[in-house]
Parts: C-alpha cells; sequence; structure tokens
C-alpha cells in the first residue's frame, strides 16, 4: 500500500505535536506525518498589506493574517494531500504547485490566512475550528472586569513605584461589586454566550446586544436582557466586545458610541482592534469619561511602542494573550482531527468555510 501524507504546520502555540497526538487515532497506517514548526508566537504575525516598503508575494493582499513565506510553505507541504495548519498562509499561487491536496484544516475561528476564492477555485475543502478558544477568552474577560471594576491595576502600579494606595480604600474611590452593575456584551457568540455563563453568578445586571443571534431560553429565564446598541451604551457600567470583524462592525465604535456610555463607565475589548477607534477611545479615557479600559486587542499588533494610549494610567494592557491557554491547544487540535476523520470517512463536515 502507498503511503500518503498528511502536512502538519504548527508553531509554539499550536504545537506540531498537539496535532500529532490528536491526528494519529483517526489515520491508519497509510498516512505519512510531517511537521513543520512556526516561530509565533515569539514572533508576531502579518497582515495583508505591503510592510516596511516590501512587495508582497501574489496573493498575499487577500489574506489577514499569516505566518510564513509562501515558497517555502508551498515546499514544505509539497505531494500530501491533507493540511492541517494554524497560521501558515494558502494564496492561490501556492495551490497551483499543490495539485494533490484536498483537506485544509485550519485551528483558528476564521480562516482568515486562507485565500477562500482560490480554494474553491482548485477544488480543495477548507474547515476551520470555531469556538476553539471561547472559553479561555470568556475566563479573561471575567478577570479583566474585576482587575477594572475592583482597582487591582491601579493599586498594582502605584506599589510597583513604592505608592501605598490606601485612598482606595475610600468611599468616593474604591470599586462597586458587580452584584450592583450593569454589564452590557455586545456580540453573542462562541464567546459571549460564555461570558454571560460565567457572570450570572455575581448577579450582576447582564444586557446583550446582537442583532443576529436571539438569547437562548435558559438566559431569557435568567433575567438576560436583548438590547439594542444604543441602550447598551447608555445603560452599562462595563461593556465588553464580543463581537467579529465585518464591514459593519470595522471602527463601528468611536466617539459618539464612547459620549453615549455612562460617565465612569469602563471598555473591556478582548475581541479585534479594528472595531474600534483607538484614538477616539484615548480622548474619552484622557477625558476621564470613561474611568478605565482593558485592552487586549489593538489597531496594529504590537501596537507602537510611543502610543499616547499606552502611557495612561487607566488603562490595563496585554499582549493579545485572552484565547492562550494549554485547553485551547488540546481543544483546536481534536476539532482539526474530527474534521480530518470525517473526511476520510466521507462524512459531511462540521465546520466548512
Amino acid at each position: 500500500m502507498s503511503t500518503r501524507e498528511v502536512a502538519v504546520i504548527g508553531d509554539r502555540f499550536m504545537l506540531p505535536s498537539a496535532f500529532v497526538e490528536a491526528l494519529r487515532p483517526v489515520l491508519g497506517e497509510a498516512w505519512r506525518l510531517r511537521t513543520l514548526e512556526l516561530p509565533w508566537p515569539d514572533e508576531p504575525v502579518h497582515h495583508g498589506y505591503a510592510q516596511d516598503g516590501k512587495p508582497l508575494a501574489p496573493g498575499l493582499a487577500g489574506l489577514r493574517e499569516y505566518m510564513g513565506e509562501p515558497d517555502a510553505i508551498a515546499e514544505f507541504i509539497g505531494d500530501a494531500e491533507l493540511l492541517v495548519n494554524h497560521l501558515a498562509p494558502i494564496t492561490g499561487p501556492m495551490l497551483d504547485r499543490l495539485p494533490n491536496l484536498k483537506l485544509i484544516a485550519v485551528s483558528r475561528g476564521g480562516p482568515v490566512n486562507i485565500d477562500m476564492a482560490a480554494a474553491r477555485a482548485h477544488g480543495v475543502k477548507v474547515v476551520n475550528t470555531p469556538g476553539r478558544n471561547a472559553s479561555a477568552v470568556a475566563e479573561f474577560t471575567i478577570a479583566a472586569i474585576l482587575v477594572e471594576t475592583r482597582l487591582i491595576r491601579a493599586g498594582h502600579e502605584a506599589l510597583r513605584q513604592g505608592e501605598w494606595r490606601g485612598d482606595l480604600y475610600r468611599a468616593d474611590l474604591t470599586g462597586t461589586e458587580l452584584s450592583e452593575l450593569t454589564v452590557g456584551l455586545i456580540g453573542y457568540g462562541h464567546i459571549g454566550t460564555r461570558v454571560v455563563r460565567l457572570l450570572k453568578p455575581f448577579g450582576c445586571r447582564i444586557l446583550v446586544a446582537d442583532p443576529y443571534v436571539p438569547l437562548s431560553a435558559a438566559d431569557v429565564a435568567d433575567g438576560v436582557e436583548a438590547v439594542d446598541l444604543d441602550t447598551l451604551l447608555a445603560a452599562s457600567d462595563v461593556v465588553s466586545l464580543h463581537a467579529r470583524v465585518t464591514e459593519e462592525t470595522r471602527g463601528f465604535l468611536a466617539a459618539p458610541q464612547f459620549a453615549r456610555m455612562k460617565p465612569g463607565a469602563y471598555f473591556i475589548n478582548t475581541a479585534r482592534g479594528p472595531m474600534v477607534s483607538y484614538g477616539d477611545l484615548y480622548a474619552a479615557l484622557k477625558s476621564g469619561h470613561l474611568r478605565g479600559a482593558m485592552l487586549e486587542t489593538f489597531w496594529q499588533e504590537p501596537p507602537p511602542a510611543d502610543a499616547p494610549l499606552l502611557r495612561l494610567p487607566n488603562v490595563t494592557l496585554t499582549p493579545h494573550i485572552a484565547g492562550a491557554s494549554t485547553t485551547t491547544v488540546r481543544i483546536a487540535a481534536r476539532m482539526a482531527a474530527e474534521e480530518v476523520r470525517r473526511w476520510l470517512a466521507g462524512e459531511p463536515p462540521l465546520n466548512a468555510c
């Protein structure tokens, strides 16, 4: 029996070994696995625009995020029928060189590193792993809300500078418990629904704005309220973003939206940077209209080291790590392996792109 090949491209988060461990039980002896490890996250991903004046390779302009040089990636994939991939780019010119490729399982919430039009034109099926980091991001969101509302960041920053902020115990400065706050969630997908679940035990009022997804019967029964965006912004003490980047949502949180928020409210972004006008957010924080923000994603990543927003004392910052957990790695690898199993068995995919 001739050996058939699977190319596995991981990195230092989605470890190739994690993919291999999940794939072994679903692949028979006729399949040989080859692995490649890319240097993300120690090195940042690239975006689909020219950088430093260097021209892009053909096809890359259509990709939103990717890592790896197309020629080297195509050479590695070679004659493989299956590709299990995290960040490597796949473009039309690359697919011209990969006539044996039949299936790409990309372990991301969306195939932003795959030229989907080219994949369809070449008859290559693409599947992905939506929701693979939803639990991790939801947990991180709860932590972000508590860091802001209970002044954890303010106390931490002061102590690092040798200052004992006993005044944070003052009634006019200290934070309010979540049981007395209204938390508004923009987006009710894989992550938003989990944030709702984790918020319920705190006893806060929960508002959700999502024009495309109705609330579950359980959430309605528990008092979660579906509202429009303007209502959510005006009523919430904490606004947390959980939408996806689309043409509709790109830049949709800007000066008018921040102005509608309550004076002294907090803004949390564990979603994506392009949905937010960070210049307008900076103005709302600098003026004191918003008491604070927790920012996990940015307009570009990494953001410029001298960006004024990074210097504000009322902002908590993390380098896009909300989805980073070893649990996410195992879930994503298992989801990709299940899609491979289904393809081999002739069953329809769970998450076709």
